[in-house]
């Protein structure tokens, strides 16, 4: 994934997942295909998580940072598939002007918590 950088820090019980963008491991990124932009986007939140212990059972919170809402039955659809487990996290999506790339169509950040396996978890 070529958007590391800071991509999460753990608070407490909670782990907080920086905005993701649609790139993957090579740094391409489908331009101007909404429903592929979400899945990677989405598949880089699940790497991050990975990385701290936890996955998207566990999510708690996504917010979706949308270029057009135009694209949200793509993002819907995307999400389904990624989230294919109950209870589904609150989320919340915004609709922006741009991003920082002017191919990227959204952007994903989240929270999740520890799995209780940790002692640290929530649910």
């Amino acid at each position: 994934m070529a958007n590391r950088g800071d991509a999460a820090v753990a608070g407490g019980p909670l782990v907080f997942v920086s905005g993701q963008a649609p790139i993957d491991a090579d740094g391409a990124v489908a331009d101007g295909d909404a429903a592929a932009q979400a899945r990677q986007a989405l598949r880089n939140v699940a790497e991050v998580l990975a990385e701290h212990g936890t996955d998207a059972r566990h999510l708690v919170k996504l917010t979706y940072y949308l270029r057009h809402t135009a694209d949200l039955g793509d993002v819907r659809r995307a999400s389904a598939a990624y989230l294919d487990h109950g209870p589904r996290p609150a989320s919340t999506l915004v609709e922006v002007s741009g991003l920082e790339d002017p191919r990227f169509l959204i952007e994903v950040d989240a929270v999740a918590c520890l799995p209780r396996e940790t002692g640290a978890g929530l649910r």
